[in-house]
């Protein structure tokens, strides 16, 4: 059996969907010596290789929660020599293709995913999939009702309209529930209302809790907790020829 080249590099943890479409359209990738093109279909026994180096998709995906503690990058690398996510997985736990799903600022902690599964990745990033992120937050001042309620309808930022699915009080700050997630989002959307965000810990994707997770704590998820997220590889399958 065949599939599409860039489902291929997605299950093989090269880089989610979107950004396997982009090397491909960029002549990084080829199929048996010969450059690909978008939409082509390998099979069994064809050599892919991107930028040179050949792509076989694992035995098995491997998706992982982890504690992101404040201060470390949601990244593989970095230039500047800031520690990563990457480098708190234990090197037994490092297998090729991991990466972290989406991104939390080196200055918020708290739920972060790891995986190889590029479909997972697309999945919870995307936009139409509107998949909810909730965060505990404390900030000076503290949001009172009025504000929250701003929050709910919406508030004008640089790159767009941004609005809580729901805003909730709670001690020294506030609770909000995302079904996006732009950069630094939840600080912009407070300082819009004057508020400034002392600390910000994600607590929850979809369904799956941070729960009692210590910061830089890392545990695999078992199936029932990837379906916690509204996924599980055979919708995945069928969502792709």
């Amino acid at each position: 059996m065949s599939e599409r080249l860039q489902k291929f590099l997605a299950r093989a943890g090269v880089a989610s969907r979107r950004k396997a479409e982009a090397l491909i359209l960029s002549g990084a990738v080829t199929v048996n010596g010969v450059r690909a093109e978008l939409g082509q279909r390998v099979a069994a026994g064809d050599e892919v290789r991107v930028r040179g180096e050949r792509v076989a998709p694992p035995a098995a995906h491997v998706t992982y929660a982890l504690y992101k503690p404040k201060g470390v990058i949601s990244a593989v690398t970095d230039d500047r020599g800031r520690v990563t996510v990457l480098q708190l997985v234990p090197p037994s736990a490092r297998v090729p293709g991991l990466h972290p799903v989406g991104r939390l600022d080196a200055d918020s902690e708290g739920l972060l995913l790891l995986t190889t599964d590029g479909e997972l990745t697309l999945t919870l990033t995307h936009p139409r999939y509107g998949h909810e992120k909730t965060y505990r937050v404390w900030c000076e001042p503290v949001p009172g009702p009025e504000a929250l309620r701003r929050l709910e309808r919406g508030v004008a930022l640089e790159d767009g309209p941004a609005r809580a699915r729901r805003a909730r009080a709670a001690p020294g700050g506030c609770t909000l529930v995302l079904s996006e997630g732009r950069n630094r989002q939840v600080r912009r959307m407070l300082a819009a209302l004057g508020c400034e965000v002392t600390r910000l810990l994600r607590t929850r994707i979809g369904g799956l809790s941070l729960g009692a997770m210590r910061p830089g704590e890392l545990r695999r998820l078992s199936d029932a907790e990837l379906a916690q997220l509204g996924y599980t590889r055979d919708r995945a399958d069928k969502r792709s020829p």
